[in-house]
């Protein structure tokens, strides 16, 4: 039997109510043992009222609430207590050592939820949901990640698994029972069956594109030359003066990082040192972090001032995120009257027709066309999947799997049309089961579940 385990539940630092969770045989007895009393009957699912004592010298320590849940009901499928306690981290911390000393162990991080898996209180991919919501930027991937840990990924996949097992029985059958090959008709039917479910397998995937912007959101990253406005955006967009702005050249040495959220979608918004040729150590560093995040960034804002005219330096930017996918954020605008903003957007279209860049004249001083660059940010990854109702895939391992068990599959049917024996096409398919079989948890490996429960935070 496992070692009874304790960790904090709720997060650490100061606060109203503080819980403590205890999981394993002698989860009930620890918690007995600091009440100083006799009345607290194995109650499953009652929050008793209870001083809590030091054991070794009698002193109070707090009054809580203490919360008792019986195996096999409870969340780990074992004995478990939930003590709650005011939020004082002293207080919280006392009470965690008078658990260690009483026999428990701390608990590693997943390990409550890894050990409801342990003992079938759930499958391997509505565990990864709970870590998914608890780690929820947005109301869009919390609903998925609601729906995932309510079992709607194991429900999607269960008729897949289903059918192609009855396809792989057909065959082994065929090895088993039947001498001749398989009739032509037969092998059609097999075929036809596999390549269906090799379609709706690879469309489960395809909504991955959508599921992991709304899991992960997008790193958009704010270029251009030194003094362009890309700091006055960046609070602008944030809408708090996080960046340091001053008409002085190279003020921002270093990238700046700060999240938000654009259409429900999380954002990782980079402010970016100013793209120049510098002799200052200190500002070159900064220039060439700023080209390696360019680089690594989902969409690049490049900034230009509208009040001056395109300088070389700002065709030299605009050259490098050709093959990016980016957009011109045409600032200072408030310093032009309208037709001259007209009539430069319409020289650098006429200049950007070949990048496949969209301007988007706006000034981050007054506010002007802030609503339509937001707009622009988000508008090329969305897809009619963000905005249907339906099961999205969100986690990059899940939508490995489901390729790799599809690719199986695919050549398992490519096998049927060179007449390769039933043996050897059998194999594609097996592959594929083991592959569904892994996002659930039904066939995955001891170092596979190490990694993924190592994701998950303390007391979770």
């Amino acid at each position: 039997m496992q070692q009874t385990i304790v960790a904090l539940a709720t997060p650490n630092g100061r606060s109203g109510i503080g819980v403590i969770r205890l999981s394993g045989k002698d989860a009930f007895a620890i918690a007995k043992g600091m009440t100083a009393d006799d009345d607290i009957e194995p109650k499953p699912r009652t929050a008793l009222l209870r001083q809590l004592h030091d054991p070794h010298t009698g002193d109070v320590i707090d009054e809580a609430l203490v919360t008792y849940f019986k195996a096999p009901h409870s969340f780990t499928g074992e004995d478990v207590v939930e003590i709650s306690c005011h939020g004082s981290p002293v207080l919280l911390r006392q009470v965690i050592d008078l658990c260690l000393a009483a026999g428990a162990r701390l608990a590693d991080a997943g390990e409550f939820t890894l050990r409801a898996l342990s003992n079938g209180q759930m499958d391997l991919a509505e565990a990864e949901a709970i870590r998914d919501l608890i780690d929820a930027q947005t109301t869009a991937s919390a609903r998925q990640a609601v729906r995932q840990m309510r079992g709607e990924m194991s429900l999607s996949l269960q008729p897949l698994k289903d059918e192609l097992l009855n396809i792989i029985v057909v065959l082994e059958s065929a090895l088993e029972f039947v001498e001749d090959d398989l009739p032509e008709t037969q092998i059609d039917k097999v075929k036809r069956s596999l390549t269906d479910l090799t379609d709706r397998i690879r469309h489960f995937a395809s909504t991955y594109e959508a599921g992991h912007l709304i899991r992960d959101g997008l790193r958009v990253a704010l270029v251009g030359r030194p003094n362009v406005g890309k700091s006055s955006l960046f609070n602008a967009l944030l809408g708090t003066e996080r960046a340091i702005v001053t008409n002085i050249a190279g003020t921002t040495r270093d990238q700046i990082h700060e999240r938000l959220v654009i259409n429900d979608i999380p954002v990782s918004l980079i402010d970016t040192a100013g793209l120049r040729e510098t002799s200052d150590e200190v500002e070159s560093i900064g220039v060439e972090r700023a080209k390696a995040v360019m680089n690594d960034a989902d969409l690049v804002i490049v900034m230009l001032d509208a009040s001056i005219q395109t300088s070389p330096e700002d065709r030299e930017i605009l050259q490098k995120v050709e093959g990016l996918r980016y957009i011109v954020a045409l600032n200072k605008i408030d310093k032009l009257p309208s037709t001259d903003i007209d009539n430069m957007i319409a020289a650098e279209h006429s200049h950007l027709r070949y990048l496949r860049g969209m301007i988007t004249p706006i000034s981050a001083k007054t506010g002007d066309g802030l609503d339509e660059l937001i707009n622009a940010i988000t508008s090329p990854f969305i897809s009619e999947d963000i905005g249907s109702s339906g099961f999205l895939i969100t986690d990059a391992r899940h939508h490995d799997l489901l390729q790799r068990s599809a690719d199986e599959l695919q050549t398992s049917i490519d096998g049927l049309d060179s007449k390769m024996s039933e043996e050897i096409v059998l194999i594609g398919m097996h592959n594929a089961l083991k592959y569904l079989g892994e996002i659930t948890g039904e066939t995955t490996t001891e170092d596979m579940l190490t990694r993924i429960f190592s994701t998950f935070c303390i007391g979770k």
